[in-house]
């Protein structure tokens, strides 16, 4: 997976995605709103069971209580816990679609450091050309079709700012 100014190349094809509103960043801060630039890999597949079929056999599902640390005190940070818990963090299960499916990076995981950014996703956009809070967005249709060739390991290559212009 490439994400270039026009989208993701993967697979041999061209996906229209949204990336942060921040644009892309080498130096990602928590809420800063940018899609971190390197070399990320694929780790995991979360989806909602009461929304949609697994796509792949190594796909997780989204309980009720299911949450995503963003909070740079909490020793849990930028990884997947459970309600109710004591520090900032995001819901995995939205009202809204845009969790329904989402790939995880391996973004700040492994030597982690807080405040570097957490929750660095493949999911479903809001709209065509809505801007992320730094996660890459597609549509539902090409989402489930990357989801579906990615696997575990997958590299997904995010150029420098420089790049895009």
């Amino acid at each position: 997976m490439v994400l270039t100014p026009r989208g993701l190349r993967f697979a041999g094809r061209l996906y229209p995605c949204s990336i942060g509103r921040g644009g892309v960043t080498r130096d990602k801060r928590e809420g800063d709103g940018a899609t971190p630039a390197g070399i990320h890999r694929i780790t995991g597949l979360l989806y909602r069971p009461d929304r949609l079929a697994p796509p792949t056999p190594w796909a997780r599902p989204i309980f009720p209580r299911d949450l995503w640390s963003d909070d740079p005190r909490d020793p849990a940070y930028n990884q997947k816990v459970r309600a109710p818990h004591g520090f900032s963090h995001e819901r995995l299960r939205r009202a809204d679609p845009l969790y329904d499916m989402i790939l995880l990076t391996d973004w700040n995981h492994g030597g982690m450091q807080p405040g570097r950014g957490s929750a660095i996703f493949l999911h479903q956009w809001r709209r065509p050309g809505a801007p992320t809070e730094g996660c890459i967005a597609f549509s539902r249709p090409h989402m489930q079709q990357i989801a579906r060739q990615a696997a575990p390991g997958t590299k997904l290559i995010v150029p420098p700012a420089s790049f895009w212009f």
